[in-house]
């Protein structure tokens, strides 16, 4: 096979399927024939937007970066035994030689080429080449679903280190989108013994409360500071400046904010609130280190991401995929098959 189709954003919501060259594994690297795609909330917001930030669509790219499938061919200095391995791909290749990949935050690495993130192509296609060492073997107990949305599943994994998480920990999240419900998983795969979980969506807080949650806060109804909890752990999921400022406000005596969901600049921060308090606040940026973890767990059951799929479609329908969370409220996440 030579040629693929693939998924490209030409504008603002245009989504073209297009035939492409199957592109060819170079030194260190895998052809990966894509059997999965997760829809990502900035896959949706470059479809509606055409940017993130500083992140701007300037010409036609394919969207997509949860991925999983299997290696159909490997580049020079590649063992060929990897062919046939079902993997899933981590989507950011670093330079692996800036100061920040040789202090193990590669996740910080300026001369990153993350897929979905202009200008470099995505994974809603046929086939995609990426280094040997960020496609990562799944076992075969893990789904094709699964092997997609460890990537994902690596965002929760990642915000319960920076949040230092771990046994009899009290955790907050702001959320119930598909990231706070991976957190909230991980938050109990990581020993936290108190997982209270805040949205507006009815429906995804009783997946919340499925998933692990010891308890849900309708945020519509009740004002987070009137509910009487103090974590000691806030995992910010929404990126909704107000919620973010509420649950700041309710973080325990030297307790630990991380930012996880895409907000503005605009977060009016309770500074007297946190230097009294003496209150961490970090922000996470993707991942590092977390696929061993993430497969780990998936693989064990201890996290189900299979649960949070609610919709499959073939490559020529990803604009209803893309969209699907926008029309249906009960819609959590969306896997593209390329394949189809």
């Amino acid at each position: 096979m030579t040629t693929m189709r693939a998924a490209v954003l030409r504008d603002i919501r245009h989504l073209a399927i297009e035939e492409r060259p199957v592109p060819e594994p170079g030194p260190g690297e895998v052809l990966v024939r894509v059997d999965a795609v997760g829809v990502c909330g900035s896959d949706v917001h470059y479809y509606q937007h055409g940017r993130i930030g500083d992140f701007v669509v300037e010409r036609p790219m394919v969207l997509g970066h949860e991925s999983g499938g299997v290696v159909t061919a490997v580049g020079p200095g590649v063992d060929a035994s990897r062919i046939g391995q079902r993997v899933s791909v981590e989507p950011g290749v670093p330079d692996l030689t800036c100061p920040e990949c040789l202090a193990g935050r590669y996740n910080l690495c300026p001369g990153m080429r993350f897929f979905a993130t202009p200008p470099i192509d995505g994974s809603l296609a046929g086939y995609v080449t990426v280094h040997a060492a960020f496609a990562h073997p799944v076992p075969d107990s893990i789904s094709d679903d699964a092997a997609a949305l460890l990537e994902p599943l690596s965002v929760g994994v990642w915000a319960c280190r920076k949040g230092r998480v771990g046994a009899g920990s009290r955790v907050l999240i702001t959320g119930a989108g598909p990231i706070g419900l991976v957190a909230t998983q991980c938050a109990r795969a990581f020993g936290a013994t108190e997982i209270v979980v805040a949205d507006l969506n009815p429906h995804r807080l009783k997946l919340a409360r499925d998933l692990g949650a010891t308890a849900t806060v309708d945020a519509g109804d009740t004002p987070l500071g009137e509910t009487g909890i103090e974590p000691t752990v806030l995992l910010e999921c929404s990126g909704h400046p107000g919620a973010t400022t509420d649950a700041l406000r309710t973080l325990g005596r030297a307790g630990r904010a991380v930012l996880v969901g895409m907000g503005d600049d605009g977060l009016p921060l309770p500074l007297t609130f946190v230097q009294s308090r003496e209150i961490e606040v970090t922000g996470t940026f993707r991942y590092a280190n977390t696929w061993p973890a993430a497969i780990a767990l998936a693989a064990s059951g201890r996290v189900d991401v299979d649960s949070l799929v609610t919709g499959h479609f073939p490559l020529a329908e990803s604009e209803a995929a893309l969209l699907a969370a926008e029309r249906d409220p009960l819609a959590v996440k969306s896997v593209i098959n390329p394949q189809r």
